[in-house]
C-alpha cells in the first residue's frame, strides 16, 4: 500500500508520529508536514521530522512547497491518504479546491481518482463554517474521522488512548490491528 500521511498545523502533531510508528512496515508512506505543523511540533514536542525518521525505510519525507513531487500526479499510484490532524486552514482549502501546497495538491489528485481519505480535524468546538466545510467534504466522500475517544474500551492511559484513536483509523484505512479492546 501507498499511503500519503499528511501533517497539517494543529495541535497533536505528534500523535501523527505515533501513528506512523505503528504502521506496517509493508506500507509505503509518503510523509508532508506543513511548516505550521513544523512550528507545533517544535513547540509541543522538540521534535525534527527528519530526525525523528531517518532511520525508517519506508518512509518517504516530501517537502509541502514541492508540488511537482511524485503524489502530486494521479499516475504515480497512491492508494490512500489521511491529514492528521488536520487545521481548519487545511480543511478550508480541501473543501473549496485551493490546492497551493503539497498536502492539498495531493489532496486534489486523490478526490479526482476516487481515493480513500480521512481527514482528522483537531478543533473544538466547531464552528457553523467547519461544520459546513466538513458537511460538504463529507458529501464528496471523505471520511471525516476526529480524535473523538469511545470510552467502551477502557482505556487507562494516554498511551491507551492513543492507540484507540489510532487504532480507528488504522480500520478506516483497512490496516489490520489490535490496538485497542473492541465491543464485544
Amino acid at each position: 500500500m501507498k499511503l500519503v500521511v499528511a501533517i497539517t498545523g494543529a495541535s497533536g502533531a505528534s500523535l501523527t508520529l505515533k501513528f506512523i510508528d505503528k504502521l506496517p512496515e509493508d506500507i509505503d508512506v509518503y510523509l508532508v508536514v506543513s511548516n505550521s505543523a513544523k512550528t507545533a511540533l517544535k513547540l509541543e514536542e522538540n521534535i525534527s521530522i527528519r530526525n525523528y525518521f531517518e532511520k525508517k525505510d519506508n518512509i518517504t519525507i516530501l517537502k509541502d512547497n514541492d508540488i511537482s513531487a511524485c503524489i502530486a500526479s494521479g499516475s504515480f499510484g497512491v492508494d490512500k491518504m489521511i491529514i492528521l490532524p488536520c487545521s481548519m486552514n487545511t480543511l478550508a482549502k480541501c473543501a473549496v479546491g485551493i490546492s497551493d501546497t503539497l498536502i492539498t495538491r495531493a489532496f486534489t489528485v486523490m478526490l479526482k481518482q476516487k481515493k480513500d481519505i480521512i481527514l482528522a480535524p483537531r478543533e473544538m468546538p466547531y464552528n457553523p463554517i467547519i461544520l459546513e466545510n466538513m458537511l460538504k467534504l463529507s458529501r464528496l466522500g471523505i471520511t471525516i474521522a476526529p480524535p473523538n475517544l469511545g470510552y467502551y474500551s477502557k482505556q487507562q492511559t494516554l498511551e491507551d488512548m492513543e492507540n484507540f484513536l489510532i487504532g480507528k483509523w488504522f480500520d478506516l484505512l483497512g490496516i489490520e490491528n489490535n490496538l485497542y479492546k473492541r465491543w464485544e
